[in-house]
């Protein structure tokens, strides 16, 4: 089974920047979608971006234009590039894979998630 570790959150100001990175270990038979979510005081967990094994990308209208997902699908790593942070872009990140096992068993695994603060 796949596990997920994230890293690269932490506390900056608005108009910062912060680079969230998502390592991929484990055995699967394959890693489809990779993507990064986020959830704030409060609210409920939403979709930040997704990016497929080929490079197709998905976003969030709020962080088009701020935020590039990029994957290194040699190191089984996903990226979340965020520029210009506001405040209400405070939440824990939280990194997702779709993947499928070696008995050929769609799984969705979750990363532990890693706090994005920006201050204002």
């Amino acid at each position: 089974q796949v596990q997920l570790v994230e890293s690269g959150g932490g506390l900056v100001q608005t108009g910062g920047s912060l680079r969230l990175s998502c390592a991929a270990s484990g055995i699967a038979f394959s890693i489809n979608d990779m993507g990064w979510y986020r959830q704030a005081p409060g609210k409920q967990r939403e979709l930040v971006a997704t990016i497929s094994s080929d490079g197709s990308t998905n976003y969030n209208d709020s962080v088009k234009g701020r935020f590039t997902i990029s994957r290194d699908n040699a190191k089984y790593t996903v990226y979340l590039q965020m520029n210009s942070l506001k405040p209400d872009d405070t939440a824990v990140y939280y990194c997702n894979a779709e993947t499928v096992t070696m008995r050929r068993r769609n799984l969705e695994v979750w990363g532990q998630g890693t706090l994005v603060t920006v201050s204002s």
